[in-house]
């Protein structure tokens, strides 16, 4: 498996509705979860609704 993570600090990390919503995703979206924790253990998770709101979200995940 392939990591996007390219640098030793990531402050933010959003994780789509796509991923999440589905009930059938509820295994993977629960590995996704604890691989962005093992990997980036500082990191805030936020969440979007659809893409339109990512913006919105990594704003929410970087306030203090």
């Amino acid at each position: 498996m392939t990591y996007a993570f390219t640098s030793e600090h990531v402050g933010c990390v959003v994780i789509g509705a796509g991923l999440r919503f589905p009930p059938e995703h509820l295994v993977l979206f629960e590995a996704i979860l604890n691989i962005v924790h093992r990997l980036a253990p500082t990191a805030r998770i936020a969440f979007n609704s659809n893409p339109a709101d990512t913006l919105d979200a990594i704003r929410r995940g970087t306030m203090p």
